[in-house]
């Protein structure tokens, strides 16, 4: 039975206090009607300082990702689901069906506990949407003014099935390239909440589990499939370039055949951002054998999170490792590495 306290968590108008993170009873108040309270799961509810659970055969993946955002909340998500899906992504790029999330928490003094509870909400929402519980986890405190309302670190274990090699230093020369999806949602929707910017349209976050899509393109042509990637800091560009140096080639990619959505297109000529390098948060690069191409293609297209995919270019022998886009114009030019910090805070 969940221990009953004298005053309830002050949910409603009360905030977080050094005591919270102490590790005495107005701790173990906030993990028990807060934390347990959402994400409650057999595992979870054993109280122990780590989950114990059987591990099936075969190779496990792991992932563990910090996430700090400004805005705390933004269109199509907050930190809360950004933490959840951004370790599930992790993950799913080996293939790996996810098992099982933990999580650290470390709370700035003086942060509302309404807005905390709502990060919460959100983030047991995620979890029970991919199916994947959180199962042990630990929370922190410091002095205000030493942190940034709330930054959470997940874990994430998944198991990848037997004839399933996927690694970013797989991909070799003729090799394909596709996206799932329009780039750049998610960086756009971040720096238009922050900066109070008002557009025709709304730019919504694209911050999804992708796990189910992987599973469908590993059904499909598992054999076939080299290298996964999601372009989250740093965008497709980044991405494409990590790819390319883990495998030692060369790549180009086709301008007209990137997808970008219209609004978020006019949204980085406004702000002088290159969608390019512009983060994501629910999109994945798929490197595959060019046979297989237009089958992962299709199966992308039949999943919800991919309707807009595309195959935006091949990867090609290159000692230099450069990733070379052809223009709009016709004309060539090196897609290197972002210099700097383009868009900072963005996961």
């Amino acid at each position: 039975m969940p221990e009953r306290y004298a005053i309830p968590l002050n949910l409603k108008s009360g905030h977080v206090d050094l005591s919270h993170g102490g590790g005495g009873r107005s701790m173990a108040q906030l993990i028990d009607e807060l934390f347990i309270k959402h994400f409650d799961n057999e595992l979870l509810r054993q109280h122990n300082d780590q989950a114990l659970f059987k591990v099936p055969a075969g190779r496990l993946a792991i992932s563990t990702d910090g996430h700090v955002i400004s805005p705390l909340f933004f269109p199509g998500g907050d930190i809360g689901s950004l933490a959840v899906h951004g370790t599930l992504n992790d993950v799913a790029m080996a293939g790996a069906k996810p098992l099982y999330l933990a999580a650290g928490f470390i709370l700035e003094e003086g942060l509302p506990l309404a807005d905390l509870e709502k990060i919460v909400i959100s983030m047991a929402a995620a979890a029970r949407a991919a199916g994947t519980p959180i199962v042990t986890g630990d929370t922190k405190v410091v002095e205000r003014g030493k942190g940034d309302g709330v930054f959470i670190t997940t874990t994430g274990v998944g198991l990848v099935p037997e004839g399933v090699t996927i690694s970013g230093d797989r991909a070799e020369p003729g090799c394909a390239i596709l996206v799932s999806g329009s780039i750049g949602d998610h960086g756009v929707a971040i720096m238009a909440s922050r900066e109070n910017l008002q557009f025709q349209t709304t730019i919504v976050s694209d911050s999804v589990a992708l796990h189910g899509l992987v599973a469908d393109l590993v059904a499909t042509a598992p054999a076939a499939l080299r290298c996964l990637r999601d372009p989250t800091r740093g965008g497709l560009a980044t991405a494409l370039n990590e790819l390319a140096k883990q495998s030692g080639v060369g790549m180009v990619i086709d301008e007209a055949k990137i997808p970008v959505k219209p609004e978020v297109k006019a949204a980085c000529e406004i702000l002088g951002l290159d969608p390019l390098y512009v983060a994501n948060e629910g999109k994945l690069v798929c490197i595959c054998d060019a046979a297989a191409a237009d089958d992962l293609l299709a199966a992308m297209r039949q999943h919800p999170l991919g309707q807009d995919a595309a195959i935006i270019g091949e990867v090609i022998a290159d000692q230099h490792g450069f990733v070379q886009m052809t223009t709009a114009f016709g004309g060539r030019r090196i897609v290197d590495w972002p210099v700097g910090e383009q868009l900072p805070r963005i996961c």
